[in-house]
């Protein structure tokens, strides 16, 4: 190893150990084990522009063991990026640039939020599927415009997870071949040695699921990572490198589990420092050091970026057409002006929303090339599925993603999708199983990415496949989540405009769900009203003394109950609020013109009553489990039949 090296990567380790102590928390143990393993990768091959961090053609690093973030911090800073020494000198501090986890959208350079073990890997399997079906509808012979790799760094840790399996599993066998898994194999974790918990063979494992396995005994050696990482870019197959590190190397206490996430005491930095040989400055970096980092990431990057314009200019010149449905892609400049021709259903007719719902997405494919998804192996029974054929080796142009039985890794997989630009990514499934995917969708409301997710069989109406099938409680969990938009359609107006409006350029995830029954499409519901979250479906001939509020499948059974009511001299209005985070939003003026403070308001929905006491005095809900029924029986046996409603609102105003 160069001397030049030896530099880089011991101020890497002591600066990031510096940080970490000064901070008073952090992870040391990865920063000084992984050292050299990023050094290499970001000296000699990754291509990242810092002038333009949002180049499109630039190589992806995700750092799924975010608890390095230190590591990255400072790679960041030396290749040039909005990162400066001050940053690092208050790393996680308040207010702070450099927070204890990287967070996308915060930090200029970090490609994904991470933090939750396992999400980085499998949200890279998304990024490497975007750069391989977008090189195959966009590259012409001599024109790669589209070309470039995905790095991740893991763990141990990451690899036990059983999301990464996942989707591990599907990149073997989509043969992403430009996705680079960089493991830091150093047989240490916060709770002890990794052989206390695992005793499997990782060269079998992944070559089992269709990878290409390398080992680098010395994760110090850089020529053997280098050689490495040459191996894994010709691969033809996604490609894991086990590089074997020592868990705070240069510590007193290396090797150890108590390195991984404690900050060393002042006397183990000075330690540091002698054992690794560096006099640098503290919380600095040799000059040396960064002309070195200027030169090989910095000025290389933007040459490679100078140099893929040029091309891109070119490209114009000989492929207009493909061009400027490129620049299309690329900047998310489809619209959804004309929709004259969207399906519509006429006003009695009956169906389940969520046939509705998968005509929508097809006919809304037609009109967004760049939109790509599929279901959990439920593509039959959610009606959703992409469109031009099934995405995979044989069909790269595919926009049918079948994900199979993996829904935690299908949806972090769609947060990749769309996280690496050109392409909107959604999933779907059960709504019951939404608790298997939950983690993904909450990162996807933290960075603001407006993934899909669509849930089908939305209550207990699933029927005979009883409680283990029957949702209750994930309409709460997905409610109380910041920044993401549940919208729970009616109807096919509802259900058409949630469509709209999950495919609008937002800046949150959205999650929209449907029945597994037949519902009837009504004359009252309003597309105008969906976008506001709520509004008056159905208004009483006289003055309402009450205001009944529901949405999707129980909408019709509560305005059929304030009909019963209003034969009998007591008049409600009743209130669709297919979308509570669209609702907040609005003025207070029409909240209260809406839900008027004055009138008892009662809420009714075939599921938790938790979130519905924010907006009712009373909640007609469902707080129990299921059971297994065919679904004829079901609204009788919980009480959700007009009359059974109309006889509960009754008991309400007699309080």
């Amino acid at each position: 190893m160069s001397s030049i090296d030896t530099l880089c990567i011991n101020s890497l380790r002591v600066v990031g150990a510096e940080m970490i102590t000064k901070a008073k928390s952090g992870h040391p143990g990865i920063v000084l084990g992984a050292a050299p393993i990023l050094h290499t990768l970001f000296t000699k091959h990754i291509n990242i522009d810092a002038e333009d961090d949002k180049w499109f053609n630039r190589d992806r690093f995700i750092l799924s063991a975010g608890h390095g973030s230190a590591l990255l911090y400072e790679l960041l800073h030396l290749s040039g990026f909005d990162v400066t020494l001050d940053d690092l000198k208050n790393f996680r501090q308040k207010g702070s640039k450099t927070p204890g986890h990287p967070e996308y959208g915060h930090v200029q350079g970090v490609e994904i939020t991470t933090g939750p073990l396992g999400q980085g890997i499998a949200s890279s399997v998304g990024m490497a599927l975007a750069e391989n079906f977008l090189a195959a509808k966009f590259n012409k012979p001599g024109y790669d415009i589209i070309d470039h790799y995905t790095y991740v760094l893991c763990g141990d840790g990451d690899l036990q997870e059983g999301i990464s399996m996942e989707a591990a599993s599907l990149a073997g066998h989509l043969n992403l071949k430009k996705l680079i898994v960089l493991y830091d194999s150093n047989d240490v974790q916060l709770d002890g040695d990794v052989n206390q918990t695992n005793s499997e063979d990782t060269k079998g494992k992944f070559e089992a699921m269709n990878w290409n396995y390398i080992r680098v005994a010395d994760g110090n050696n850089i020529t053997s990572l280098d050689s490495a990482i040459n191996t894994a870019k010709d691969s033809n197959k996604p490609t894991i490198i086990e590089i074997k590190t020592v868990i705070g190397y240069g510590a007193p206490n290396s090797g150890e589990s108590s390195v991984h996430g404690k900050p060393m005491p002042e006397d183990d930095i000075k330690a540091l420092r002698k054992n690794l040989g560096y006099n640098g400055p503290v919380l600095e970096y040799p000059e040396e050091v960064i002309n070195y980092y200027k030169t090989n990431v910095t000025e290389r990057g933007i040459k490679a970026a100078s140099y893929w314009n040029e091309m891109l200019a070119n490209y114009r010149d000989d492929y207009k057409e493909e061009y400027d449905e490129f620049i299309k892609f690329m900047y998310n400049e489809f619209k959804l002006d004309d929709l004259s021709d969207m399906p519509k259903y006429e006003v009695g007719s009956e169906e389940s929303t969520r046939k509705e719902m998968g005509k929508y997405i097809d006919y809304l494919s037609t009109k967004l090339p760049n939109i790509i998804g599929g279901s959990a192996d439920l593509s039959s029974s959610t009606m959703v599925k992409g469109a031009d054929g099934v995405y995979g080796p044989s069909n790269p142009l595919g926009r049918n993603i079948k994900f199979g039985v993996r829904e935690h890794a299908m949806a972090a997989i769609t947060n990749g999708i769309t996280l690496h630009g050109g392409l909107r990514g959604y999933c779907a499934g059960f709504f019951v199983f939404s608790d298997y995917l939950k983690p993904a969708v909450r990162l996807a409301a933290i960075m603001h990415l407006p993934s899909l997710f669509f849930f089908s069989h939305d209550t207990i109406c699933v029927g005979e496949d009883g409680p283990t099938h029957q949702p209750v409680e994930q309409l709460t969990m997905f409610r109380s989540m910041p920044n993401t938009n549940v919208i729970r359609p009616a109807d096919a107006t509802e259900m058409a405009e949630a469509m709209i409006l999950a495919f609008g350029n937002n800046t949150y995830p959205t999650v929209v769900t449907s029945s597994r029954q037949a519902l009837p499409n009504l004359a009252c519901t309003s597309a105008e009203g969906v976008k506001k979250g709520a509004y008056i479906a159905y208004k009483s001939s006289k003055a309402a003394k009450a205001t009944l509020i529901s949405c999707g499948s129980e909408l019709f059974i509560t305005i059929n109950a304030a009909k019963k009511l209003e034969e009998e001299g007591i008049y409600c209005n009743v209130v669709s609020m297919p979308s509570m985070f669209l609702f907040d939003q609005q003025s207070k003026e029409y909240k209260e013109e809406i839900l008027p403070k004055n009138k008892l308001k009662v809420a009714v929905e075939l599921g938790a009553s938790m979130p519905w006491y924010k907006y009712a005095d009373e909640v007609y809900g469902l707080d129990e489990f299921g059971a297994s029924m065919p679904i004829k029986h079901i609204h009788e046996t919980y009480g959700f039949t007009a009359e059974a409603i109309s006889e509960k609102i009754k008991e309400y105003l007699n309080k």
